[in-house]
């Protein structure tokens, strides 16, 4: 079978279908009900998929509207393929529409082109290649569609409360060749209650979220505005980046822009917070200065935890890195840093952050999942290399990554694709899109790793 030439006549159907699938803005929201717990719109994109499988003459299961299946095949075993649809905030500064899916230079823009819409639309096509090939099924092959992978995973934490562990299971949700090695991520939040210096910061806040680099910081402050609006601007200079000074409402509002990226590897991105920390450091001298100083100096040009006395490596999965994500004051009340921790494999977590605290800002780890790896001599990774290798001419080298994927849930899962050696990351990013050449090349090898994996030969 040709699964190259298969997964190229089908692409325009593929393309129009994860267009429809991009312009529901499934972003989590506050707005809920039982119907829909992550918001209406995250319903949407999963109610669009499982109706999907029903025409498609798939099982399909909705499970309390957090996750969903469709199923087609027969065996005791089972094979799983995860991916999500739910997607992190579009941001300010696109230069195209977020949720438009516009076709441009042999790319499909989009947020979630490359997370995870498109890599699961792939997945989607390739399961449907394989069974409209007629090929006798030797296991059950199940796509699991979740809703709040980019919040949680409380949409696989449920699921797998009642439906069953699949045998052997990858997600479409990272990087080529094969991911069999994810290092730990916890959120660790450092708060300070017990301030007793007021100075001229009245307010601090910036990222929404701890998995991605926050590209923007606001600061109200007091004082004249044209001695901050000088030093402000000349820092902005200095750094290399644009913000604003402005006066209203009795207060001076800064604002820093930096650069968005995921939290996996900080050094992408340009933090915003820490940058506006730094220049705020220096202007003032009671709380806000305790607290802006806190994040300067333990964040800035250090991902890596040094200055924390947290630093970690290892062979097998790399560097330990911090991102301080969401960040927060406000004159005289709690404040707070909370931090994305990717940790190594073999990072000794208890030994170093038990009873930890810093400055006097106190640590509390609000969540914690631990590091996940497949052993790379079992058979199930062997057949993804030689599928990946045979579609490829490629070796298939195993990696490690700081992201969490759905693979980290799974007795025996590893993350497979779609990004490509060589290829850049756009995931969480303005403009974010997919190489349509690699959504097709993508879906061939999805589709002969299905046929390898969970049919009979």
């Amino acid at each position: 079978m040709d699964w190259q030439l298969e997964a190229e006549k089908r692409k325009n159907q593929m393309l129009e279908e994860l267009q429809q699938l991009i312009a529901i803005p499934s972003i989590l929201s506050d707005e809920t009900t039982p119907e829909a717990p992550f918001g209406k719109d995250v319903k949407r994109a999963l109610d669009w998929f499982l109706a999907k499988g029903t025409a498609n003459g798939y099982a399909v299961k909705n499970v309390d509207h957090v996750a969903g299946h469709l199923e087609i095949g027969e065996g005791d075993e089972l094979l799983g393929i995860l991916g999500h649809v739910d997607v992190v905030p579009a941001g300010a500064g696109w230069t195209k529409d977020p949720f438009g899916g516009i076709i441009e230079d042999g790319k499909l823009y989009g947020r979630g082109a490359i997370d995870d819409k498109g890599p699961t639309i792939a997945a989607w096509t390739a399961l449907n290649m394989v069974k409209d090939a007629g090929f006798d099924f030797s296991k059950r092959v199940r796509l699991i569609i979740g809703t709040d992978e980019e919040s949680g995973f409380r949409c696989v934490d449920r699921y797998f409360k009642t439906e069953e562990m699949p045998t052997i299971a990858f997600a479409p949700d990272a990087d080529f060749p094969i991911i069999n090695a994810e290092k730990g991520i916890a959120v660790l939040k450092f708060s300070k209650t017990d301030w007793t210096q007021e100075d001229e910061l009245v307010s601090f806040q910036s990222g929404e979220r701890t998995n991605m680099v926050p590209d923007l910081a606001a600061a109200n402050v007091t004082g004249e505005f044209a001695k901050w609006q000088e030093r402000f601007e000349n820092f902005c200079n200095e750094q290399q980046v644009t913000g604003t000074a402005v006066e209203a409402g009795g207060h001076i509002t800064l604002t820093v822009n930096g650069k968005s990226a995921h939290a996996m590897e900080p050094d992408d991105g340009v933090n915003a917070g820490v940058l506006l920390a730094l220049f705020l450091k220096d202007q003032l001298s009671g709380d806000g200065q305790q607290f802006t100083k806190f994040i300067a100096e333990h964040f800035h040009r250090d991902s890596r935890g040094k200055k924390l006395g947290l630093d970690f490596t290892d062979e097998t999965s790399g560097d330990t890195t911090f991102n301080a994500g969401v960040m927060r004051f406000e004159s005289g009340k709690e404040a707070t840093v909370s931090i994305s921790m990717r940790y190594s494999v073999s990072y000794p977590f208890d030994e170093k952050l038990t009873d930890f605290e810093t400055d006097g800002f106190l640590l509390e780890i609000t969540s914690n999942s631990p590091p996940h790896h497949v052993d790379e001599k079992d058979p199930f990774i062997k057949t993804l290399q030689k599928v990946y290798e045979g579609q490829t001419g490629q070796p298939a080298n195993l990696l490690a990554i700081g992201g969490g994927t759905y693979a980290r849930v799974l007795k025996k899962g590893v993350a497979f694709g779609m990004l490509f050696p060589g290829e850049k990351d756009v995931a969480h990013q303005l403009d974010e899109f997919v190489d349509i050449d690699n959504l097709v090349k993508a879906t061939a090898i999805y589709a002969e790793a299905i046929y390898q994996l969970a049919c009979k030969k």
